[in-house]
């Protein structure tokens, strides 16, 4: 699972992991058989109803209509991802940081034609492989890329985390916040860095100083990691 490098406009770099290929194929799977029952279900409707093909052939084109618009669709109404992508953990996002918007999730549905249409995904495959951080031609053209959000569960990211015997705190501040208080800022703030919500980041950072009075220079990415790092310091010691 490659890790890559979202970088913001606000110059905050946000660190994701790049779906793995086995999962975005898998959520294709998903999502050719949601299509394919769809289909089906539309056209043994409108065959138990008596509708022919050869009297009404433009009813038939309106019902296929949402198939065919599948992943355009629901990339837009769900933040980047499908049936197969909700069920796999994973989604399209920017790699500038930004939200995508429909001209790009468009861009990603046209080139599905050359990304896996013509080539039975053979394009998709190679194109994914030889860039190494989850584009395929489609992602290129719109900036885009899909990432996992399965959480990749490590003893550091628990409130009860070991820091190297060398770590030095900076806030000693950050002891008038409460176990509660700081496991919501962690999680804020991990939800925050996987989504790439550099806002949620910046507000995190703003709350925080308007509660110990900290002055600080550090980014707010920065800022906050160093808040929890320094809680879990000081909350050990006692």
């Amino acid at each position: 699972m490659n890790e890559i490098q979202i970088e913001t406009a606000q110059n905050i770099s946000i660190h994701q992991n790049a779906a793995h290929l086995g999962d975005r194929m898998l959520a294709y799977i998903i999502d050719s058989i949601v299509i394919f029952v769809y289909t089906l279900l539309m056209i043994l409707l409108l065959v138990y109803m008596n509708i022919t093909f050869e009297d009404m052939w433009h009813l038939y084109l309106i019902v296929t209509l949402p198939a065919f618009f599948y992943y355009l669709l629901l990339e837009y109404f769900m933040n980047g991802s499908t049936v197969g992508k909700k069920i796999m953990s994973i989604r399209v996002v920017k790699l500038d940081g930004s939200t995508p918007n429909f001209s790009s999730y468009f861009i990603r549905w046209i080139m599905r034609i050359v990304d896996v249409l013509m080539s039975s995904g053979g394009v998709a495959v190679l194109t994914i492989l030889l860039r190494g951080n989850g584009q395929r031609l489609g992602d290129i053209a719109a900036g885009t890329t899909v990432i996992t959000e399965k959480k990749k569960v490590k003893l550091q990211d628990t409130m009860v985390a070991n820091l190297p015997d060398t770590y030095r705190p900076s806030y000693p501040q950050v002891t008038v916040f409460k176990d509660a208080e700081m496991q919501t800022i962690k999680e804020l703030f991990s939800s925050a860095k996987r989504n790439g919500d550099h806002n949620v980041i910046v507000s995190l950072s703003k709350k925080i100083k308007e509660v110990t009075n900290i002055t600080t220079q550090e980014k707010p990415i920065d800022f906050v990691a160093t808040v929890i790092k320094d809680y879990i310091y000081y909350t050990q010691e006692l």
